[in-house]
């Protein structure tokens, strides 16, 4: 996997915290640079540890899926961009930065960052490189998302989400069609 599909992985993963961060940026009277670093930190963060904890959990079974690796790849991705296009949105995000609101709603945002880590243990990625790339991607889609929100309202959002869920798409498609091509 080169470095430009992990750049696209990192902008498709980052587009749910990007979205929540717009809706953070619309709630806020103002937006501090403290609010952009805690947003960006938060999101970017659990970006970054989720894709290794899905590699070291899909690292364990490698041996018993490596015949089906592109194919696990290819699903995960699709289901993750179809969820993100087509899923029910969250429109219960509040300007609330506390710690708990904070932890949930990276939790939320990073979950499909898990299951990516898992597509990754299969594919021979360098997994510590790949979870900052896709961590600082998140970082300033977020830290951006916050000051867009602020600015432009609830005319981004949705639309993040559904570019985001092509992108994974599209890699996942790629993925599957190099294997079966090769």
């Amino acid at each position: 996997m080169s470095l430009f599909e992990i750049i696209l992985i990192g902008i498709g993963l980052s587009m749910d915290a990007f979205a929540v961060s717009i809706c953070k940026g619309m709630l806020l009277k103002r937006v501090t640079i403290a609010d952009i670093l805690k947003v960006g930190l938060w999101f970017g963060g659990f970006q970054a540890l989720m894709p290794i904890i899905g590699y070291l959990f899909g690292s364990c079974f490698i041996n018993y899926l490596s015949f089906l690796d592109h194919w696990i790849a290819f699903a995960i991705l699709a289901y993750i961009g179809i969820n993100m296009i087509f899923g029910k949105k969250d429109d219960n995000v509040d300007c609330d930065m506390c710690v708990r609101t904070m932890f949930t709603l990276a939790v939320a945002t990073s979950i499909d960052a898990l299951a990516v880590g898992v597509s990754i243990s299969m594919l021979n990625v360098p997994i510590i490189e790949a979870s900052c790339e896709i961590g600082l991607i998140t970082f300033l889609f977020s830290a951006a998302g916050i000051c867009l929100g602020k600015l432009f309202g609830k005319y981004v959002g949705s639309k993040a989400e559904v570019s985001g869920g092509i992108i994974l798409i599209i890699i996942g498609i790629k993925i599957l069609l190099e294997h079966l091509l090769s």
